[in-house]
C-alpha cells in the first residue's frame, strides 16, 4: 500500500513516497523521552557548508566520485506496526456531533468492527551526524511500533524516533553508533533552477539507487501540508525514496525527498524535496526542545493579485497582504495594520503568503525580527518580537519494543489543543488539557472507556494543561493503574485504567 497525499488535480495525484507504510494520525505518544533503556539525547552537531554550488558551465563524464561519497550516508528505514483496531473515518458516527446523540458506546462498537493486520514498510533516511542522527519523512515512521535502520554496509540498528513533525513531513531518528559516515549540509537558499542534483534512496525496496536530474523549480507548495517550500526536480523519484537524499554535484545534502506528482503512482519527472534548511530547523528544534518551536505574530495573510495590488497602492504583486491583526498579539503591539503588505522579513524578500508563513515560523520566539511593509504606497519598517505559536506540535517519541514496557498509558497518543480542535469539538474557551488523538482498540485505556477526541484534564488527580505535561506526568506514574479525569461529549468523568492485564500483550 503506497501512501499518497489526499489531493487530486484532474488526473494527476501527489503521492508520498514510502512503500507499504503505516497510516496513523499520531501527534504525541505517551512514552518516555529518556529512560533506563535509552541513551541520553545528545546535541546535534551538523556540518554545514554555506558556499554556493560550483557553476562553471562544464558537464562531467561521471558522478561516481560523488556517489561514493554520498552512498554510505543514505540508509534504508524499515518500519512495522502491530495489529490495530481501525476506525472508519467516513462514517458520520465518528463526528463528535453525532456521538453526542448516538452515544460513545455505538462509536466504540464501530471501532471494534474492523481489525487491521500488522503492517510493514520501507523508506529511506540520511545520516547527518557521526553520532547517528538521521533525517527522514514523518510519513515513513508515523504509526510505527518498531523502526530499524540498515546501513550501506548492511549493519542493522534499532532506531528511536526522536521527534516527528507532520506540518513539514520531517522526522528525526537516532541510532546508537559512533563515527558513522554522514552528509554535510548545503545552504538550500543558494540553489538555483538548473543546478544538477542526484537523488539517492531505496525505491520499491530493491536496494540503494542513484538517479540524476536538475532542479526544475523552487518554492513549490500546495502539497497538502502546512509548511511548504519544496524543491522540484526531474531526478527519478519513486515510492520508497521517501526520506532519501537530494544532493548537489558536490555531494552536499540540499533536500529530503518526499513526494511525487504522477498519473501512475511512479516517477514522471516531477518530484519534490523538503529543503534542507527547513529540515535542519525542524530537526534542531525537535532535539533541543522536544517539540517544534515556531514563531507566531497573530496575523491573517493572503496573496496579492493585480487587482488587490492596485487597491492597496502597491506596484508589485509580490508580498503578503495582512487581512487581520489579532488583538494584543505581537503584530498588533508592533504596529502592523490590516491592509499592510509585508514585502520583507529580516531582510528576506517575501514572494507570497506561504513564504511569509515559513519565515515567521522559523523565527524563534522572543527573537526580534525586522519587517518591511508597504502602507498606503509608502515603505515602513517595524521591529516585531514573535511569541511561540499556540498549539505547536510536540515531538512524538519512540514506541519501539525495547522501551514500550516503560510507557504509561500504552496505545494512547495526544496533542495540544489548537484553535481548529477547540472549534470542531466545541471545547470551552478556557479548557486546558491534552487532546487524545489515537487510542489503540486493544489497549487498556480503550477498554476503560478513553476515546479519540477526549481531553485529559488530570492524571492521578494532578492537573494536565498540555500534551507536554501529560508526558511529564506519565513519567512519574510507577504503578500499572492510572486514574484519568477527562472531558468527553460535553461533560467530565473519571476513567480508571489498569495496564497490568495488557502489559504482556502490548510490550
Amino acid at each position: 500500500m503506497k501512501q499518497r497525499i489526499a489531493q487530486f488535480t484532474r488526473h494527476l495525484r501527489i503521492g508520498l513516497l514510502a512503500g507499504s507504510l503505516v497510516v496513523a494520525g499520531a501527534t504525541m505518544a505517551f512514552t518516555s523521552r529518556d529512560n533506563g533503556n535509552q541513551a541520553r539525547i545528545t546535541p546535534v552537531r551538523l556540518v554545514v557548508d554555506d558556499s554556493s554550488p560550483e557553476r562553471n558551465g562544464q558537464f562531467t563524464t561521471s558522478f561516481a566520485p560523488v556517489v561514493k561519497k554520498v552512498a554510505p550516508s543514505v540508509v534504508q528505514v524499515n518500519v512495522s506496526s502491530k495489529a490495530r483496531i481501525a476506525e472508519h473515518p467516513d462514517l458520520p458516527f465518528n463526528d463528535p456531533l453525532f456521538r453526542r446523540f448516538f452515544g460513545d458506546q455505538f462509536h466504540g462498537q464501530q471501532r471494534r468492527g474492523t481489525q487491521q493486520a500488522p503492517r510493514r514498510g520501507q523508506g529511506s533516511g540520511v545520516v547527518v551526524t557521526k553520532e547517528g542522527y538521521i533525517l527522514t519523512n514523518n510519513h515513513v515512521v508515523d504509526g510505527a511500533d518498531e523502526v530499524t535502520v540498515v546501513l550501506h554496509d548492511r549493519r542493522e540498528f534499532n532506531a528511536r524516533v526522536i521527534g516527528k513533525d507532520p506540518k513539514t513531513d520531517i522526522a528525526v531518528l537516532k541510532i546508537e553508533a559512533d563515527n558513522l559516515p554522514y552528509l554535510p549540509l548545503a545552504n538550500s537558499d543558494k540553489i538555483e533552477i538548473g543546478d544538477i542534483v542526484l537523488a539517492v534512496g531505496n525505491p520499491f525496496g530493491i536496494g540503494q539507487t542513484v538517479t540524476m536530474g536538475i532542479i526544475s523549480a523552487t518554492g513549490r507548495g500546495n502539497m497538502g501540508i502546512d509548511y511548504e517550500d519544496f524543491i522540484q526536480t526531474d531526478a527519478a523519484i519513486n515510492p520508497g525514496n521517501s526520506g532519501g537524499a537530494l544532493v548537489d554535484a558536490q555531494g552536499r545534502l540540499i533536500g529530503i525527498n518526499t513526494a511525487i506528482l504522477s498519473r501512475s503512482g511512479g516517477n514522471q519527472g516531477i518530484g519534490f524535496s523538503v529543503p534542507v534548511n527547513l529540515a535542519r530547523n525542524v530537526m534542531e528544534s525537535l532535539v533541543q526542545d522536544g517539540r517544534v518551536v515556531r514563531g507566531y505574530v497573530g496575523i491573517a495573510i493572503q496573496d496579492l493579485n493585480p487587482a488587490l495590488a492596485e487597491q492597496f497602492n502597491v506596484k508589485q504583486t509580490s508580498g503578503a497582504l495582512i487581512s487581520e491583526v489579532k488583538e494584543n498579539a505581537p503584530a498588533a503591539k508592533a504596529g502592523l495594520q490590516i491592509g499592510d503588505v509585508v514585502v520583507q522579513w529580516n531582510g528576506a524578500d517575501i514572494r507570497d503568503s506561504r513564504q511569509l508563513k515559513l519565515q515567521v515560523a522559523q523565527t524563534r520566539p522572543n527573537q526580534k525580527a525586522t519587517v518591511k511593509v508597504m502602507r498606503d504606497g509608502k515603505a515602513k519598517t517595524v521591529s516585531i518580537t514573535p511569541k511561540e505559536l499556540p498549539g505547536s506540535e510536540v515531538a512524538s517519541k519512540s514506541s519501539s519494543r525495547e522501551d514500550s514496557s516503560a510507557n504509561t498509558l500504552r496505545g494512547v497518543e495526544v496533542g495540544d489543543i489548537d484553535i481548529a480542535a477547540r472549534s470542531h469539538l466545541r471545547l470551552p474557551a478556557n479548557m486546558k488539557g491534552a487532546l487524545v488523538t489515537v487510542v489503540d482498540g486493544d489497549s487498556a485505556a480503550f477498554a476503560a472507556g478513553l476515546r479519540d477526541n477526549d481531553v485529559i484534564l488530570e492524571i492521578n488527580r494532578k492537573a494536565v494543561k498540555s500534551a507536554a505535561e501529560a508526558i511529564d506526568l506519565g513519567k512519574t506514574v510507577k504503578t500499572s493503574k492510572v486514574l484519568l479525569r477527562v472531558w468527553s461529549n460535553g461533560g467530565t468523568r473519571y476513567i480508571a485504567v489498569d495496564e497490568s492485564n495488557t502489559a504482556d500483550k502490548l510490550g
